[in-house]
């Protein structure tokens, strides 16, 4: 038979394979590469980053190990984060046969400089190739199975996008399929260099046996051509699909925030209005307004479905996915990129929508910095054109995606940019938090109740609690932030009440603010008034300034996360405790003996903005297990998977029209438990639940406490 390794021509023997093997290699890098140019030029057209994004490199470092090499965040699910990782760590290995099939095109005796024809690598990457083929199958069984049943709820792209990634695992598999027949061709003509620990090559070797040495001769030179043909064609078809997350993730890991993409929001953007002219845009409102880092999260997104599957918002009906919303945003981009790479700069609003007047609605920050816009080209922006307003306006901050995703994607970031550039350019957002922004402007809460109501809760006290006037005395050890809720509702004031007396009996002394305490401007930021939250921020860092605060506890996590993560960006920063914190410190130090009046079982829910967001899980526990008569049990959802209670991101305030409530949901897991106590940290959490837990018509069976109460209850 002829050899297909070589043709004779005029000028002697032609070497086709490798020249083959060249031109199929260079036409193939020099599309992928002018794919990859084309990318990061349209990611460089994001605004500048305000976050360090390679600052503390020994944990970027480790980020790179745990969540690329090592898969962490994949194998938290086993089976599928086991097939990938098997599938992610053959591909490493791999990349040794490739370099070995290119040195094959050249030499017959080729072998990598300082490892040669050892024996564990061909053994290997026969492990490794077996191992992709089965984590394929099993790639195969979950796509037909976890096909989505409810088309009105289907969350991925049918047609052409299922087609691809079914010829993607097909091209993998090709890959591999390739290699082996190459492998095995090469063990019937004396090629092969690796002994019987190549099992699987020497096996399917032995089925090819059969056809003689020339045969085999002429199939190890075509194989080793479709195997470099395949591969290439992998390369481009990678570039240009969800698949560019091979080369993008590892990207994305090493410039995530640090140690994580939570607690305070990625950027504090300057509201200077003396500096404010017709150019400036505040937030996003369209797709170059968004930093660099996020349009790198839209070519990042693996399209795997986790962040949607852990959101509240989508397990209770409503539409927000944040998979969806980040490849809306990707094709946002892509479709942008002749205006962007034109440099036409950014899209304008118009000017026309503004309307109020009133600093907390958005509306003098929209005049100001839309007054020379009129008469520009407009460009539509980002919501409604790409994001609808429910889409938005349904994401309750609670990090559930953050923390889900294996890239390290910010979801939240991006959700509360477009949502400044909503509030503060367009002023649309819903009517409720018209009212929420406006009492917290003139009263300083989000229900408009008023300084003046802030130390009622004293009255109810046997000892009296000292209110800040100058600055605190030497003498105490802690300002207790008691914030809005804390303050002013009837069933957050029980919690209140509860830890002043608990932490007056430990004998810790503290004091209050009174009313000279104002929202943090949680709420507002949240909802996208950047403006407002700074303006808050601003007058309260004054004020604890003024008073020479030196340790501060907090009852709310969002007073804590903005105290303690946020603040420090305008000139803040103090030493913020949560009270669950405090608590176990006090018990494990002897200042805090739990009684033995308490006899129930407790399922503790995990504050969105305690635990995911600053990851206080093991304090509140260690307080409820020191208890004698309390049974502590978890929720299905529980630590850093725990399911919002449905008011964070200013949602508290917002109408819930769409779908299932979400404190329902998450109160059925409760419920399901069976516990006679659901406990908590967070004032916000434990109205959310004790309503719904009224709806469901529990209250006489189960009772919801703060953790405070909890303790109170064991020592009456």
């Amino acid at each position: 038979m002829h050899n297909l390794a070589t043709l004779e021509g005029p000028g002697g023997p032609i070497a086709v394979r490798e020249v083959i093997g060249l031109v199929v290699t260079a036409v193939a890098l020099g599309i992928a590469g002018r794919r990859l140019v084309f990318l990061g030029r349209l990611v460089s057209r994001g605004k500048a980053d305000q976050y360090g994004r390679l600052k503390n490199i020994p944990k970027r470092i480790w980020a790179e190990l745990s969540e690329v090499i090592g898969q962490r965040k994949l194998l938290q699910r086993k089976v599928p984060g086991i097939s990938h990782a098997a599938t992610f760590w053959g591909f490493i290995i791999l990349l040794f046969t490739i370099i070995e099939a290119y040195g094959d095109l050249f030499s017959k005796t080729f072998s990598i400089p300082g490892i040669g024809h050892a024996a564990v690598l061909g053994f290997l990457e026969d492990l490794f190739s077996v191992a992709i083929l089965v984590a394929l199958c099993v790639f195969g069984v979950i796509r037909f199975v976890a096909s989505p049943k409810r088309r009105d709820r289907q969350s991925r792209f049918f047609g052409s996008h299922l087609t691809a990634a079914w010829i993607t695992l097909v091209m993998i598999a090709l890959v591999v399929i390739s290699l082996l027949l190459y492998r095995a061709a090469q063990t019937n003509v004396g090629e092969f260099p690796y002994g019987w620990w190549a099992f699987a090559s020497h096996g399917i070797g032995r089925a090819l046996s059969g056809l003689g040495k020339t045969v085999n001769g002429d199939l190890v030179t075509v194989f080793v051509l479709l195997n470099i043909a395949v591969i290439m064609s992998f390369l481009v078809l990678v570039v240009h699909s969800k698949h560019l997350h091979i080369f993008a993730a590892p990207v994305n890991v090493l410039t995530s925030r640090r140690p994580r993409a939570l607690g305070a929001l990625y950027s504090t953007p300057s509201m200077d209005m003396e500096a404010v002219d017709e150019d400036t845009v505040f937030g996003a409102g369209h797709i170059e307004d968004l930093s660099w880092k996020q349009l790198l999260d839209t070519l990042t997104c693996t399209e795997c479905g986790r962040c949607q599957a852990v959101c509240p918002a989508w397990n209770t009906g409503k539409p927000l996915s944040p998979k969806l919303l980040v490849m809306s945003l990707r094709d946002s981009l892509l479709a942008s990129a002749p205006r962007l790479l034109a440099g036409n700069g950014h899209g304008k609003a118009g000017g026309g929508a503004v309307d109020g007047g009133e600093r907390g609605t958005g509306g003098d920050v929209a005049s100001a910095a839309s007054s020379g816009s009129a008469g520009t080209a407009e460009v539509p922006t980002l919501v409604p054109s790409t994001i609808e307003p429910d889409v938005l306006w349904s994401c309750l901050t609670c990090g559930a995606c953050v923390e889900e995703c294996p890239v390290d994607i910010e979801h939240v970031d991006a959700i509360v940019d477009m949502r400044r550039y909503e509030v503060l350019m367009e002023s649309r957002f819903p009517s409720e938090a018209g009212t929420m922004l406006r009492n917290i402007e003139n009263q300083g809460d989000p229900w408009g109740l008023g300084s003046s109501k802030r130390t009622e809760w004293t009255a109810q006290l046997d000892f009296e609690v000292p209110v800040v006037d100058g600055e605190i005395a030497e003498d105490i050890e802690y300002l207790y932030w008691v914030g809005c809720a804390g303050a002013l509702d009837e069933r957050a004031r029980k919690s209140t009440l509860a830890t002043a007396r608990i932490l007056h009996e430990a004998g810790v002394k503290f004091a209050i603010l009174g009313p000279r305490e104002s929202c943090t401007g949680d709420p507002a930021r949240r909802i996208g008034n950047e403006y407002l939250y700074q303006e808050q921020a601003k007058t309260n860092i004054e004020t604890l300034k003024a008073a020479g605060a030196r340790k501060i506890v907090t009852t709310c996590p969002h007073c804590f996360n903005s105290i303690a993560n946020e603040y420090p960006f305008l000139g803040g920063e103090f030493e913020v405790i949560h009270h669950s914190q405090l608590l176990d410190h006090l018990v494990a130090a002897g200042r805090l003996s739990p009684g033995t009046g308490l006899h129930a079982t407790v399922a503790y829910h995990d504050p969105c903005y305690l635990g995911r967001h600053n990851r206080v899980f093991d304090e509140p526990r260690n307080v409820l297990s020191a208890i004698p008569g309390v049974t502590s049990v978890e929720m299905h959802r529980h630590r850093e998977r725990s399911f919002c209670c449905g008011a964070g991101g200013a949602r508290m305030w917002l109408e819930e029209g769409i779908g299932k409530r979400v404190n329902m949901e998450r109160t059925g897991e409760a419920l399901a438990t069976g516990a006679d106590v659901v406990s908590t940290a967070c004032p916000y959490c434990l109205i959310m639940i004790d309503d719904a837990v009224k709806a469901n018509q529990k209250e006489d069976e189960v009772k919801v406490l703060d953790l405070s109460q909890v303790m109170e209850a064991s020592r009456d």
